[in-house]
C-alpha cells in the first residue's frame, strides 16, 4: 500500500488544508478546482511522492501556470508615408502571452491582407515590405494576436500607410501629405541591389534545442524584389527533414539533430546584382538518456550497480536522492559507493532495499529515473504454467517457455527424456530461460523439464511439445486497412492471393495487412499504398514589380497529391494579336513560387501557370488579371530576306513579316530600300504594310542590287537594317 504526498515549489503542499483540492484515493492524483478562483494561486512547480515501507518514488515535475492574454497597451499610431519603391516594416509587438499568440494581419474586412515574395509576415508578427508600390496605399494595416488557451482575439489600432511618386508632386502637395505623418524615404526609391531587413548586416547567430524545430529567416530590401534562395555552408540540407516557407523566405529544419549545427547562408538576388547572410546555428541539447538506472534484484551479500548516463549540450550535473533524500545529505553507508553517475552497491543486506533517484540537468531541462533496489532471499519459483502443450509446424522454430523469479537469479537448466539439453547446433537456452529447437522434427516431439536453481532451493516445471505434418491444413486469408476491417466497397475485390482495389481514391491510402491463419500459426506481411495523382492548379497569381519590358509573377501552389512538384510551366495569352492562344513562356523549378518575366511591348497580356510532377501536368490556374505593355518601336527587322530576278528588267525583294507580338506598336510597315551596287546614288525606297513582297520594275538585266529591309511603326523605327544583294533577272 502507498502513501502519497506533494510538494509545491520544494516545500510540503498540505492538500487537506484546501478546500478546492482533492486527492483521488489510491492514486495519489490532485484534482484542484480553479472554478470562482484566480487559477495563479495555484501556478507553481509541483512533484509527487509514493511511499511504502520499502522506500519512496518521486514523479517528475508537473509544472502549472495560468494561460494569459494580455491587452494591447493603448498607443496612437501616426499615419506613415513612404516614397514608392522604398522598404518598409510595419511592426506588430503584440502582448506577451502565455504560450505566446499566433499573429495574422487582416484589414476591416476581416480578410487576410494578400502576402508574396514582396510583402510578408516575419516570424515576430512584423510585416515587411521588400519595396512598396502605390496599392499598399491603405488605412487599416491591423495585426491581430490570437491566444489559443484563452480563445480570444485582439488586434493592434490599425496603421495608415501612404505610398508616395515624390518625383511626380510639386512641393506644395509633398508637404501636404506630409502634414502630421511618419516619412520614410530617405534613400533613393529607383532599382537597387538587395540589402537584408532581417537580420540585418552579414552575419548573424541562431540557438536551438535538439529535437525542435528550427526556423531561419531572410527577409531582403531590393528594387526589383530580391528572390531568396539557402545553403548550407559546407554541408548539405537535411533530405525529408528541410522545407521552405513564405515565399523561399523561411528554411525550416524538423527534429533537429546535432549534426544541423554550422552555418547556413541566404542569398539575396535580384537582376542588379546579389547580398548574402550568414546564420550560424547553435545546437543546444536539453538532458537525454544514454542508459537510465534499471530495477536491480539483489540477494544477501550479492553486490549491484546503478548506472545513471546521460548526455546534452552543455554537459549536465548528476545527482542521486535515495528516497527522496539527496545522497549527500543520507546516512554513510559503506556498502554503498558513487563514481562518475554509477553507484556500487557490495555485501548487500536484507532491509537495504530502497528506491534510489537520479537527476539530471542542465539549463534547458532535466531528467528524473526512479530505481528501485530490493535486497530478497527468495528460492525459485517458475512463473510459465504447468504442463502447457506447444504445438508447432514440421520445420519450424519451436519457443518453450521457462519464466523464473528468485534471488539469487536462478539458474535455469533443460532435460528431455531426463538426458540434459546443451546449447549447440540444435538448441539455444536464451538468458531468460527459453529453448529454442531452430528446426522442429517429428522426434523432437515429448516431454521438456525446466529446472530453476539457486543456493536457497530448486523448482521443476514440465511442458510438452507437438511437431506435426499436416496435409488437411487450409490456410485462412484476411485483409485489414490501418488494422481495421476493409470498408464494406464493391471496389475491393479479394482474391485467393491477393486484393485489387478499382478506381483508387485518395480516401484508399493507409496500411494494408494480409493475414494467413492455421490451426497452429499464423503470418503476416503489410504494405503502404500512396495514392498519387497530378497535382492542382496554382492558385493567387499575382503581379509585382510592373516594368516597361518585365514583370514578376506570383502564385500559391496547389496539393500536391504525394509526388512532389519538379516544375512550373507558365503559360501567356496575348489577347490583342492571338485571343484565345495560350503560348509557353518559361518554366520554373518546382521549389519556386515566384518568376521574373521578360515581355514586348504593345502586348495585352495575360498569364497562367500549370505545375508538373511525374504522374503529369495539373490542370490550368485560373488566368492572371491582364497586363497591357506600352507601345514601342519595333525590337527586330523582318527576316529571311531574299534578292532575286524573275524577268530580265525586275528585282524581287522577299521577307518574313513580323509576328504582331514583334510588332511592338500599331501602324506596322516595312520599308524597302534597293540601290545598284557600288553606285553613289540616294537609296530608293517604298513603304508598305501587310504584304512579303515586292517587285522592282525596270532594272537593268543581271545588275547587282543592294537591298535592306526596316520595320516600322507608329512609335518609331526598328534597328539599322542589314544590308542583303542579290541579281536582277536575266536574258
Amino acid at each position: 500500500m502507498y502513501n502519497f504526498s506533494w510538494t509545491r515549489n520544494g516545500t510540503h503542499f498540505d492538500v487537506g488544508k484546501d478546500s478546492k483540492v482533492v486527492m483521488k484515493p489510491n492514486s495519489g492524483t490532485l484534482i484542484i478546482d480553479i472554478n470562482g478562483e484566480k487559477a495563479e494561486v495555484y501556478e507553481g512547480v509541483y512533484q509527487c511522492i509514493a511511499r511504502n515501507e520499502h522506500g519512496s518514488a518521486m514523479s517528475n515535475n508537473i509544472i502549472i501556470r495560468q494561460s494569459r492574454s494580455p491587452l494591447w497597451s493603448k498607443e496612437r499610431n501616426e499615419p506613415i508615408t513612404v516614397q514608392r519603391g522604398m522598404s518598409l516594416i510595419l511592426q506588430c509587438r503584440p502582448p506577451a502571452g502565455l504560450p505566446p499568440p499566433i499573429i495574422f494581419w487582416m484589414d476591416n474586412n476581416f480578410q487576410r491582407l494578400p502576402q508574396n515574395s514582396r510583402v510578408s509576415q516575419a516570424l515576430n508578427g512584423d510585416l515587411y515590405f521588400s519595396n512598396v508600390v502605390m496599392e499598399d496605399t491603405r488605412n487599416d494595416y491591423i495585426c491581430y494576436a490570437r491566444f489559443p488557451h484563452t480563445q480570444t482575439i485582439q488586434q493592434k489600432q490599425p496603421i495608415t500607410v501612404n505610398v508616395l511618386d515624390i518625383e511626380a508632386m510639386n512641393e506644395t502637395v509633398l508637404a501636404a501629405f506630409l502634414n502630421g505623418s511618419d516619412f520614410w524615404g530617405d534613400s533613393p526609391s529607383g532599382e537597387r541591389v538587395p540589402s537584408f531587413l532581417h537580420p540585418p548586416g552579414t552575419h548573424s547567430t541562431a540557438m536551438v534545442l535538439k529535437g525542435d524545430t528550427l526556423e531561419l529567416q531572410c527577409i531582403a530590401d531590393g528594387l526589383p524584389t530580391p528572390d531568396i534562395s539557402w545553403i548550407k555552408v559546407n554541408g548539405e540540407l537535411p533530405s525529408a527533414r528541410f522545407s521552405f516557407h513564405s515565399f523561399q523566405k523561411t528554411l525550416k529544419i524538423t527534429e533537429v539533430t546535432e549534426a544541423d549545427g554550422g552555418d547556413y547562408r541566404c542569398l539575396a538576388k535580384n537582376r542588379l546584382g546579389s547580398n548574402q547572410h550568414t546564420i550560424t546555428v547553435v545546437v543546444r541539447a536539453a538532458p537525454f538518456w544514454i542508459q537510465a538506472p534499471q530495477n536491480v534484484i539483489l540477494a544477501p551479500k550479492e553486490t549491484g550497480h546503478l548506472t545513471c548516463e546521460v548526455d546534452g549540450n552543455p554537459k549536465p550535473s548528476v545527482a542521486w536522492s535515495i528516497n527522496g533524500i539527496p545522497i549527500e545529505n543520507s546516512h554513510d553507508d559503506p556498502t554503498r559507493k558513487v563514481t562518475d553517475g554509477i553507484i556500487t552497491l557490495s555485501d548487500v543486506q536484507v532491509g537495504s532495499s530502497a528506491v534510489y533517484q537520479c537527476n539530471a540537468s542542465n539549463e534547458y531541462g532535466y531528467l528524473l529515473a526512479n530505481a528501485f533496489v530490493s535486497v530478497l532471499a527468495e528460492p525459485p519459483r517458475v512463473l510459465t504454467p504447468p504442463n502447457h502443450v506447444y504445438s508447432v509446424i514440421t520445420n519450424s522454430k519451436a519457443l518453450l517457455d521457462c519464466f523464473s523469479f528468485g534471488s539469487p537469479l536462478p539458474k535455469i537448466t533443460w532435460f528431455k527424456d531426463s538426458q540434459r539439453i546443451q546449447n549447440g547446433d540444435s538448441y539455444h537456452i536464451h538468458a531468460n530461460g527459453t529453448l529454442e529447437i531452430h528446426v522442429a522434427q517429428k522426434l523432437n516431439s515429448g516431454k521438456y523439464t525446466c529446472v530453476a536453481t539457486n543456493n536457497l532451493g530448486i523448482k521443476e516445471n514440465s511442458v510438452s511439445l507437438k511437431v506435426k505434418h499436416d496435409p488437411e491444413l487450409f490456410p485462412t486469408m484476411i485483409w485489414l486497412k490501418d488494422n481495421s476491417e476493409l470498408p464494406d466497397d464493391i471496389r475491393f475485390e479479394v482474391g485467393s492471393d491477393s486484393l485489387t482495389i478499382h478506381d483508387v481514391t485518395e480516401e484508399d491510402e493507409g496500411t494494408y495487412t494480409c493475414i494467413r491463419n492455421t490451426t497452429l500459426d499464423q503470418d503476416s506481411a503489410s504494405a503502404t499504398l500512396t495514392v498519387v495523382e497530378q497535382p492542382d492548379p496554382p492558385t493567387d497569381l499575382e503581379l509585382t514589380d510592373q516594368r516597361e519590358r518585365s514583370v514578376r509573377l506570383t502564385w500559391t501552389p496547389g496539393d500536391e497529391h504525394n509526388s512532389p512538384i519538379k516544375q512550373f510551366l507558365i503559360q501567356y495569352e496575348d489577347s490583342l494579336h492571338e485571343p484565345g492562344v495560350w503560348v509557353n513562356m518559361t518554366e520554373v523549378p518546382g521549389t519556386s513560387t515566384t518568376a521574373e518575366l521578360e515581355l514586348s511591348p504593345y502586348v495585352y497580356y495575360s498569364f497562367r501557370v500549370l505545375a508538373l510532377n511525374d504522374v503529369g501536368l495539373s490542370e490550368p490556374s485560373t488566368q492572371s488579371r491582364q497586363y497591357r505593355t506600352s507601345p514601342s518601336k519595333p525590337d527586330v527587322n523582318p527576316a529571311a530576306v531574299r534578292v532575286f530576278g524573275t524577268s530580265p528588267d525586275s528585282l524581287t525583294i522577299s521577307w518574313m513579316e513580323l509576328s504582331g507580338l514583334e510588332s511592338n506598336g500599331p501602324g506596322l510597315k516595312y520599308q524597302v530600300s534597293w540601290k545598284l551596287l557600288k553606285d553613289e546614288g540616294d537609296w530608293k525606297r517604298v513603304t508598305l504594310a501587310n504584304v512579303s513582297e515586292h517587285v522592282v520594275i525596270g532594272t537593268p538585266t543581271f545588275a547587282h542590287f543592294e537591298v535592306t529591309v526596316q520595320a516600322l511603326n507608329d512609335y518609331g523605327a526598328g534597328p539599322v537594317p542589314e544590308i542583303f544583294s542579290g541579281f536582277s533577272g536575266e536574258d
